[in-house]
């Protein structure tokens, strides 16, 4: 398995969002295996792409009369293999939904059909200042029909 068939904003049909990236030299350390910390940009980017392609994007976000944007509280990432130079990885991002201010992520990576890494992630929406804030009750409303449907 490589990806399953995805729509025109590259989501499954269970609302997973899916993003490919190449490993290359400089995702690796001294043994030629990603080094475990890139992981995090790589999901990074599936989030960050996940939301845009569901129409909230980072800079939408920053210009609102009253910018907002996301941080991390909790990020808890389990490594299951590793992968190397000129792999191809799928990243897999699911958005489970909003629990009071908490915005929940699942997230795996994947080569061949096989987990190399799996994270779990919290975000929660801060004022440009990072100051917290609950989250923008549009924003809420715009993703809660990108809900992860577990089968």
């Amino acid at each position: 398995m490589t990806q399953p068939p995805l729509d025109d904003r590259h989501f499954d049909s269970d609302r997973q969002h899916w993003i490919t990236v190449r490993v290359y030299y400089e995702d690796t350390d001294f043994t030629g295996m990603v080094y475990h910390a890139n992981y995090l940009r790589f999901f990074e980017r599936g989030r960050s792409d996940h939301l845009r392609d569901a129409g909230i994007s980072h800079q939408s976000l920053l210009d609102r009369e009253d910018p907002a944007a996301f941080t991390l509280t909790n990020v808890n990432v389990t490594y299951k293999r590793p992968a190397k130079v000129d792999d191809l990885l799928h990243i897999r991002t699911r958005y489970l939904g909003m629990d009071g201010p908490r915005i929940r992520f699942s997230q795996a990576c994947l080569r061949d059909g096989q987990i190399v890494a799996e994270a779990e992630i919290t975000a929660v929406m801060i004022h440009a200042d990072g100051r917290l804030r609950r989250p923008i009750r549009e924003v809420a409303e715009h993703l809660e029909a990108f809900v992860y449907k577990a089968k």
